[in-house]
């Protein structure tokens, strides 16, 4: 069986260890355009930061493990046609330009994803930097050495982590985005404001409501500043974190995607074209809370869709649960993490829900210290399913997330979830749980 993997992402990556473990017969080749796979993106911030001091702890695999494996790892290379009907494919070395073609009975797409790159006036200045790859790392910090001022365009997570990392290092940051919180994705604006508030107070410049119209050229190249639809700002660096696309060029009209590009696949990984499949930041996925398919480029998700791929490639065994597109951060002293739908994100659905907000201690009183914490959970009204989840404290709660995503890929109620069984210490926890009582709150009078 040849198994070809075009691009070695996370996904890319999952499925390549899985095929060689799972299938003995397999041949294994993979197309990849970089030099390098399995670069943990995440680490970018804290390598900036000093915290990551050599990045190369930031790859878990490499090319010459792969090889050692039995796979045909081709570096540098780019397939750049795809004959689904000849189970063929066109590749070009990337080094000398040659051209060759390459056959497959089993075909795994991991393209991946790429940083959005907006229309915008002047985006090909000097020190002007996307924020993606292994590459991206190295630029920026080495840019970083000479900047006074940056920018950091978009506050998803990499921007978001990338503003406390150049703040730490004594750099004058400029926050900005068109909507008008940090984490709008992921966290309601209740969650975040403490964040938002401690940002100010170490001298971070918020600008969100706002646009990007131009970056200002100094007169030799150079960024000196952003233009936005109210204000301008002074940078001599500016990062650009808008957001990601599924790179899926090669296979628009070939198989069906949602209208972003992003492949559509069963719970097996199939495609809509016989023996293909496709895992990771190229597929769209269906988010148990919101029960539709949607884009949600999530490394956690990526491993997992490989893995599948490669345990269905001769026969639909293992399916996939679904995300509910679980994720956390730290920023500075603060310890947040989400699941599911946020409150804004339900409303933007057309759903009937409700909330219920607990703040309390995280532990007894009693106990030499503790500290408050906040949660947040958003729940349908009529069904009483939970939808989401958001937890929020300078102590370290956010495990308590991936309790609420099993409950929510479950179906669980919050009538249900009061009176879970959950242990209690005191060291850790109060006699009811945390969990249970802010479900206990959402209970109607009896």
């Amino acid at each position: 069986m040849k198994v070809v993997v075009l691009g070695c992402t996370h996904a890319g990556t999952a499925a390549i260890l899985n095929t060689v473990a799972l299938h003995k017969d397999a041949q294994v080749t993979v197309y990849e355009r970089n030099d390098n796979i399995s670069f943990l993106s995440c680490g970018i911030a804290l390598h900036v930061q000093g915290v990551v001091k050599d990045p190369k702890g930031l790859f878990y695999c490499s090319p010459e493990k792969l090889a050692e494996l039995g796979v045909g790892t081709c570096m540098k290379h780019e397939v750049t046609d795809v004959d689904l009907a000849a189970k063929k494919l066109r590749v070009r070395d990337l080094d000398s330009g040659r051209e060759f073609e390459d056959a497959y009975d089993k075909l795994i797409v991991a393209s991946g994803s790429w940083p959005v790159e907006p229309p915008i006036e002047n985006s090909k200045l000097e020190n002007v930097l996307l924020c993606k790859n292994y590459g991206h790392a190295m630029e920026i910090v080495k840019r970083c050495a000479s900047a006074r001022s940056v920018a950091i365009v978009g506050a998803g997570y990499i921007g978001t982590e990338l503003v406390e990392a150049f703040e730490t290092q004594g750099k004058s940051v400029t926050f900005i985005d068109q909507m008008s919180q940090v984490l709008p994705r992921y966290l309601d604006p209740d969650v975040v404001d403490v964040v938002e508030r401690l940002y100010v107070e170490k001298g971070v410049r918020l600008a969100f409501g706002r646009t990007v119209k131009k970056f200002v050229d100094d007169g030799h190249g150079k960024v000196a500043g952003v233009v936005t639809t109210d204000g301008e700002f002074e940078a001599d660096l500016v990062i650009l974190c808008v957001g990601f696309r599924p790179q899926t060029a090669l296979f628009k009209g070939k198989l069906e995607m949602l209208p972003n590009g992003a492949i559509r696949v069963d719970e097996f990984m199939r495609t809509s074209h016989p023996d293909v499949f496709a895992a990771g930041d190229c597929c769209a996925v269906y988010n148990n809370a919101s029960r539709q398919y949607g884009y949600i480029p999530l490394a956690t998700n990526a491993v997992r869709m490989g893995t599948l791929a490669a345990r269905n490639l001769k026969a639909p065994t293992t399916k996939h649960m679904g995300t509910q597109g679980t994720s956390g951060i730290k920023i500075y002293d603060w310890n947040i993490a989400s699941t599911g739908l946020t409150e804004l994100v339900a409303k933007d659905l057309g759903l009937d829900y409700s909330v219920s907000v607990l703040e309390d201690n995280y532990r007894p009183e009693f106990m030499p210290s503790t500290e408050p914490f906040l949660l947040k959970l958003v729940y349908e009204k009529g069904t009483r399913r939970i939808l989401g989840a958001q937890v929020r404290s300078r102590e370290d709660l956010t495990q308590s997330i991936n309790t609420l995503s099993v409950c929510i890929q479950n179906g669980m109620t919050v009538d249900e979830l009061a009176f879970v069984d959950f242990f209690f210490q005191p060291h850790y926890n109060k006699p009811w749980n945390f969990l249970n009582t802010v479900a206990l709150q959402a209970l109607p009078p009896v």
